[in-house]
């Protein structure tokens, strides 16, 4: 879907740990890790790379892709355990169409991060 993205948090020590057990579900690893911050990816094509800055970034919504509901459910459970905030339980979403299952919770920055699944349920 995208090539990568890529953006500034506060605390990268408790944004990486958040990361990589809420998106754990959706089969997120670390591609890379160095000076310049993270790279995550599932496939090696698209990546997602957090790195520190002081400034206050600006709120962002990143919704990432599931294969099925369940991922839904067990991305929602790992990033609350992981210090994610709820900002909606999985369910369907009808307004934007009759499959969308989602779940949203905050990151640590107050970022808005979905995961969502538009199959039919299984």
């Amino acid at each position: 879907m995208f090539d990568h993205v890529k953006f500034g948090v506060r605390d990268y020590a408790a944004s990486l740990d958040f990361y990589l057990k809420a998106l754990e579900p959706l089969g997120v690893s670390v591609v890379d890790h160095g000076a310049h911050g993270v790279e995550m990816s599932t496939d090696g094509k698209s990546s997602l790379c957090l790195y520190q800055t002081e400034e206050t970034p600006a709120h962002l919504h990143l919704a990432f892709m599931a294969t099925t509901r369940e991922q839904v459910d067990a991305f929602y459970s790992a990033a609350l355990a992981a210090g994610g905030r709820d900002n909606g339980a999985p369910g369907l979403r009808p307004r934007y169409h009759a499959n969308y299952y989602a779940a949203f919770v905050f990151d640590p920055d107050g970022h808005n991060i979905e995961a969502v699944c538009h199959e039919l349920e299984a």
